[in-house]
């Protein structure tokens, strides 16, 4: 890998890209020495343990498959869209991002220039006025489709129909198109409802073999290419000692769309093992296309969803006396709970691969996991996320 760097005229405003400046095998390095010292306290007490070496991108740009703008007013009847600067809520145009997909970034302003077009206003986030408040536009790694969601403060646009025809006339890429409502003074780009006005409300996407639909307010990893390395890992680990002819119960927490559990069923029944994934999400949409996931990949025999929270669905079956073979978790940002973490050591799987997307919180929930009678045996990284600080990890736990 050689030490070329990118350029990109709107990074320094933007942000987004904190490293971008930084040869990126250096940036590799740097997330490396971070995890080490971050892990140390695991790796200085297990001999032999070891970070894998991260798993970087052969080519670390247009990694990005999901893209969002911000709209407001602007003079003349003019709709600003781009990116916040940095620090602010001021927007700054941008007509291309080096990270994205290069079909995302037309599509949204084409969305400002329609409604241009169309006089439908732009949300003032001062005043709570006007219309139009965001778009968010989602292509798939593998494949020709793309989703775009129109976020409306109000139950629908202006000239709705005419709206949507014109814009599909200028962004043919666009196959689908769903109306998300927030009428929430909010930070938060989607509010509660959403509904299709064009196409059939998901696209699909595929990882590992598997074929997955995505919806307007479906949590799907940005970066699909580095998402198979991450699942690759946790499913290598789930299988490596699981004979043919075996069957295992693996508990998906946190599952979204099934596809780490769908992933990882595939993989087994690949192998000749018979794994019963049941995963658990709260949301209700999550679950309904996590079934129709399962469905369309001829697993809804192996994968069973429930829509619940996870401390709560957890915390019930440990006092049902539930067991499970294998524990994989994908939390939020925020980590686990400790009442789902006391579930997991009351169920006692005897092995637990936890999947995260910041190592802080990672490191404080595998201390809970530890002292409550569990090994980290091997740590995983993959860059996710290149030219910033961010990296998702994989640490593989057994009972000690």
């Amino acid at each position: 890998m050689g030490y070329r760097t990118y350029t990109c005229p709107t990074a320094r405003s933007c942000g987004g890209c904190e490293w971008l400046q930084v040869p990126y095998p250096i940036q590799l390095k740097r997330k490396q020495a971070g995890l080490d010292e971050l892990y140390a306290p695991f790796l200085e007490a297990t001999p032999g343990l070891a970070f894998s070496p991260i798993l970087g991108m052969d080519e670390p740009i247009h990694y990005r498959h999901k893209a969002a703008t911000p709209f407001a007013p602007a003079p003349h009847g003019r709709i600003r869209s781009g990116f916040y600067a940095k620090g602010t809520h001021r927007i700054m145009s941008c007509s291309e991002c080096l990270v994205e997909d290069p079909r995302c970034r037309p599509i949204l302003t084409s969305v400002a220039r329609t409604a241009e077009h169309m006089r439908i206003a732009a949300y003032n986030e001062d005043r709570g006025s006007g219309i139009l408040r965001h778009a968010v536009v989602r292509c798939a790694w593998k494949g020709d489709e793309v989703l775009l969601t129109l976020v409306a403060n109000g139950e629908q646009l202006p000239h709705e129909r005419a709206f949507i025809e014109r814009l599909i006339d200028f962004t043919p890429d666009v196959t689908t198109v769903a109306l998300n409502i927030n009428m929430k003074k909010t930070n938060a780009i989607l509010g509660p409802r959403t509904r299709t006005l064009f196409g059939s409300g998901t696209i699909h996407d595929e990882l590992l073999g598997c074929r997955f639909r995505i919806g307007p307010a479906s949590f799907y990893q940005t970066n699909p290419e580095q998402t198979e390395k991450l699942y690759q890992i946790a499913i290598d680990a789930a299988l490596e000692d699981a004979p043919e002819g075996s069957s295992m119960k693996v508990l998906d927490a946190y599952c979204g769309l099934g596809t780490i559990g769908i992933c990882l069923a595939h993989a087994a029944q690949g192998k000749g093992v018979a794994a019963e994934v049941t995963g658990v999400e709260k949301g209700a949409e999550a679950i309904r296309l996590a079934k129709l996931n399962a469905s369309d990949n001829h697993l809804e025999e192996a994968c069973r969803f429930v829509c619940d929270d996870a401390t709560s669905y957890i915390s019930a079956l440990a006092r049902q006396g539930h067991q499970f073979d294998i524990v994989v978790m994908d939390p939020p940002r925020a980590g686990s709970t400790p009442e789902f973490l006391a579930s997991v050591l009351a169920f006692k799987p005897r092995k637990v691969i936890y999947i995260s997307c910041n190592p802080k919180t990672q490191v404080r929930d595998l201390e809970t996991l530890i002292k409550g009678g569990y090994r980290v045996a091997s740590l995983h990284a993959v860059d996710m996320f290149p030219h910033t600080k961010h990296v998702e990890t994989v640490a593989v736990l057994m009972r000690a």
